[in-house]
């Protein structure tokens, strides 16, 4: 990633944040539309989980400066999405959802360059958390 994107995905994520509520709702409720298997991982009550999905996007965000600050992070929550029953082919369900609710949140800001900066900053890090949990095979296929 360039420094203008990483400049790019904080801005753009500094007007999320002030929704994050209402974007963490769309993301989950958009995401068990689309992978509706996916459901079961999840506990009934999404208050909490949310919140983490929320906290963990804002880590990462910030952490994009320094990728090698968040990476052990990213590592031990690929590696416990494991045990959950996350597999390799979930991560680009997940990165279109999140993509699509960035862009239904963001409205007009949506811009292809700002497309592009998220959906590499997703790519960077979904790589490497494949690599992580499931090993380079996993991550080739994807």
């Amino acid at each position: 990633m360039t420094p203008q994107q990483i400049a790019l995905v904080q801005q753009s994520f500094s007007k999320v944040a002030p929704i994050s509520e209402a974007a963490s709702q769309l993301f989950y409720d958009r995401l068990f539309e689309v992978a509706p298997s996916v459901r079961a991982m999840f506990p009934e009550d999404m208050t909490e989980q949310r919140k983490k999905l929320m906290g963990m996007l804002a880590a990462v965000v910030g952490g994009l400066s320094n990728l090698e600050a968040i990476l052990p992070a990213a590592s031990a929550l690929a590696k416990r999405h494991v045990a959950y029953g996350a597999k390799a082919e979930h991560y680009p369900v997940v990165g279109a959802t999140l993509l699509w609710t960035l862009e239904k949140g963001l409205g007009d800001a949506w811009t292809p360059e700002l497309a592009t900066a998220w959906t590499d900053a997703y790519g960077v890090l979904s790589g490497y958390m494949i690599s992580e949990a499931y090993g380079a095979r996993a991550q080739a296929a994807e």
